[in-house]
């Protein structure tokens, strides 16, 4: 598999050149639908049974769901990854472009270096025959970074998939921590709220007074500083990415911009704040709500405020030993290898992603793509070398893995 993957190292990186310089920001369904086309064809082949599951009904493209029947005895598999990346087709960065040991290009890393590995690791696993008697299922989203609605239907199939595997592997980026590779076994939810202030206007002279209170934007910094304040949890964190008041403030369709009208003499009228919250358990969600919504419900003089929390959320993937013994499989790949030992990732330094769906379900292991910098942003680059150390890695685990006992 390790002679596999190197004598294929030009192969995988014009198939990676390939997927790069076609766009597919989550919003182009012609290009997301194009690039699961390409992946057919790598993993049809290989004994997949591929399946384009389309997902217009959300807004978005549609994911692939490739299926490879083995002898039915090991651990059944599931590998994640996704199609689409944050860069539509009005970004300026587009193209794929070699610079020494890196790949610079939308989507290089997060996530179409991942399926680099993916493909890569299996057709190892072919040429070695361990593919064979291999169950794996892999279950490309097209719309990771910017999801579909509702999420119930949005990810429905990958939720069904986690509760069909014994053992699911993320191929989201590759983490390190002080130039050392480490492994990922939890990711934190994310979820959004809004905050919205109502007020008495008046002439401004008023402010303060027993008549007139303190305003709508006034009332609503106290609340957003009491959330700072008193809501300090390990692992939780809880921006505020868009606020905005005055006479007027209304939120758009899409809760992306507030438009607002006010004059500096008269009180304002309602304020409106837009955030987010990051945790790592369910409990600690739920926790942190309970708090937010009684620090909103205390009473405001001359106001009144309220709390909603979009029913669309990404969940937690908590720590916990099933999937810590997945790393621990993965250190012994990595000492049969001869490479370092993983250490853990702080969840603190990881987003939330797609493997938290099936996370209640099955036991996961996040990172299995290439190690990449500059994620999300014009420059994305992928450390080229690895890309043949992960696939390697993933090759002799996943063939580990599948001639387990379930």
């Amino acid at each position: 598999m390790i002679r596999n993957v190197d004598a294929e190292q030009e192969r995988t990186l014009a198939m990676l050149e390939k997927w790069v310089n076609q766009n597919s920001g989550s919003l182009n369904l012609d290009g997301v639908t194009k690039v699961g086309a390409m992946l057919r064809s790598e993993l049809e082949p290989l004994g997949f049974k591929v399946q384009w599951i389309d997902m217009r009904e959300t807004g978005r493209a549609g994911h692939i769901l490739a299926t490879h029947k083995g002898n039915g005895r090991g651990k059944r598999l599931l590998l994640i990854g996704h199609l689409d990346t944050v860069f539509e087709p009005d970004s300026p960065f587009q193209r794929w472009e070699r610079r020494g040991n890196e790949g610079v290009g939308p989507g290089a890393g997060d996530d179409k270096g991942g399926m680099a590995v993916i493909i890569a690791s299996l057709r190892a696993m072919h040429a070695a025959g361990t593919l064979n008697n291999a169950d794996i299922e892999v279950m490309l989203t097209g719309d990771e970074e910017d999801n579909g609605n509702p999420i119930s239907i949005a990810r429905r199939d990958l939720v069904a998939a986690g509760k069909r595997a014994d053992a699911t592997l993320d191929f989201e980026g590759l983490a390190q921590a002080g130039g050392a590779d480490v492994g990922s076994i939890a990711r934190r939810s994310s979820g959004a709220w809004t905050v919205t202030v109502t007020a008495r206007p008046g002439h401004s002279s008023g402010i303060f007074s027993a008549g007139s209170g303190d305003g709508a934007i006034y009332e609503l910094a106290r609340i957003i500083d009491t959330f700072r304040s008193e809501l300090q949890e390990d692992k939780l964190t809880f921006n505020v990415g868009l606020i905005g008041g005055g006479q007027t403030a209304e939120l758009d369709a899409g809760k992306i911009r507030i438009a607002a009208t006010g004059k500096t003499n008269i009180i304002p009228a309602i304020a409106v704040a837009r955030g987010d919250l990051r945790a790592l358990s369910q409990d600690q969600i739920e926790r942190t709500k309970t708090k937010m919504q009684a620090i909103v419900a205390r009473p405001l003089p001359g106001a009144t405020a309220k709390i909603e929390f979009d029913p669309d959320e990404y969940p937690p993937m908590a720590p916990t030993e099933g999937n810590r013994a997945l790393l621990a499989r993965l250190n012994s790949v990595n000492a049969d290898m001869g490479l370092e030992q993983m250490g853990e990732l702080d969840p603190a330094m990881r987003g939330a992603g797609d493997i938290s769906f099936v996370a209640r379900d099955v036991d996961g292991l996040v990172g299995l793509g290439p190690a990449a910098d500059g994620e999300h942003a014009p420059g994305e680059r992928v450390d080229i070398a690895s890309i043949w150390r992960q696939a390697k890695r993933a090759a002799i685990l996943m063939s580990r893995l599948s001639r387990e006992k379930r």
